[in-house]
């Protein structure tokens, strides 16, 4: 039986208007359900694919702040996110998350701001802004991260060392473990390393399901790792 807090989305393509750049995105073309039956799904593609845009159109439409946050965070410093959260249907599962966070590498600077006026005597700021930028987004992570939570995260090693970012996969494994579903949009070959994770590709067509090995962030690690100097001599010299 499917568990999870999001068992899938449905596209309602109606609802977009046909000059919308939307249509236009090749991995949307022809879609018209994705199902979530793992506690951790990946996103990846090349910039501009349509990851972030998905995760940020799943997030809106459950009930999260565009910008990032929890779901009591209400605030805008600038409206940009896509119509798309308004044309996506979320089929939810039978169990209701106990917490839940989404996590923006770009607009971090603003929520860690806003946790900050949001704090109170019963709430103390985390003081996020007086970290390393890397030592904050770890930590923001970490304090949100619970049992039975639902966790949408767009490019979460952008500020994070190949250590920290072992870290966090040992965080989120653990976390999926005890009942909490992850959507995850990375570049990163170590996080998408994470043991029986569903990944999207959305690449090379409509968006589809495929292997960790297949994904261009592993391979072009792989062939550079392996043929540094050849690879390095080929383009410095072009």
């Amino acid at each position: 039986m499917n568990s999870q807090f999001i068992k899938g989305v449905l596209f309602e393509w109606n609802k977009i208007d046909n000059n919308s750049y939307l249509k236009k995105i090749e991995a949307f073309r022809g879609i018209e359900k994705l199902e979530f039956n793992n506690p951790i799904t990946f996103f990846v593609g090349e910039n501009g694919s349509g990851k972030s845009t998905l995760l940020e159109a799943i997030a809106a439409a459950h009930g999260f702040n565009p910008e990032g946050g929890t779901r009591n965070y209400v605030f805008s410093t600038h409206d940009t996110h896509s119509e798309l959260c308004d044309a996506i249907r979320i089929v939810k599962g039978y169990r209701k998350e106990k917490w839940g966070y989404f996590l923006r590498a770009e607009s971090f600077y603003n929520v860690a701001t806003q946790e900050e006026e949001y704090a109170d005597a019963e709430h103390p700021s985390a003081k996020y802004h007086e970290k390393s930028h890397g030592e904050s987004f770890l930590a923001l992570a970490q304090n949100n991260l619970r049992a039975n939570g639902l966790y949408l995260f767009d490019e979460p090693e952008a500020a994070l060392s190949p250590q920290r970012q072992l870290t966090l996969l040992m965080e989120i494994y653990k976390c999926a473990k005890e009942g909490a579903q992850f959507f995850i949009v990375t570049h990163s070959p170590i996080l998408l390393g994470i043991p029986d994770a569903d990944i999207y590709c959305f690449d090379h067509g409509k968006i589809h399901l495929c292997e960790y090995e297949e994904t261009e962030s592993y391979q072009v690690t792989e062939m550079f790792i392996n043929n540094r100097q050849m690879l390095l001599d080929r383009l410095l010299k072009e």
